[in-house]
């Protein structure tokens, strides 16, 4: 099974990389790190995640990852696992 980003979620995650990078250049890396392996181990651990509070669909759940929600579900369809965007609840 593949993660495939859409590309909300990927403009969403290059303005908050820049943001966290303007204050601490670091930060943004071990942010980007960490979101990586993350989504790397996502496939055997998608039930894992609790259902979205964004969406009243219980197919699409949430990933809580420091202060931020990243709303995704399966697509059975195309056997993949579709990241919608990402939430900066840091704020």
């Amino acid at each position: 099974m593949r993660v495939v980003a859409t590309p909300l979620f990927t403009e969403q995650l290059k303005a908050l990389l820049l943001t966290i990078a303007d204050s601490d250049p670091e930060e943004a890396k071990r942010f980007k790190l960490y979101l990586d392996t993350i989504l790397l181990n996502l496939p055997s651990k998608a039930q894992k995640y609790k259902p979205s509070i964004y969406f009243g669909d219980t197919e699409v759940r949430d990933i809580e990852h420091q202060g931020c929600t990243i709303p995704f579900y399966y697509d059975r369809a195309g056997a993949a696992l579709v990241l919608l965007g990402i939430i900066d609840n840091r704020v």
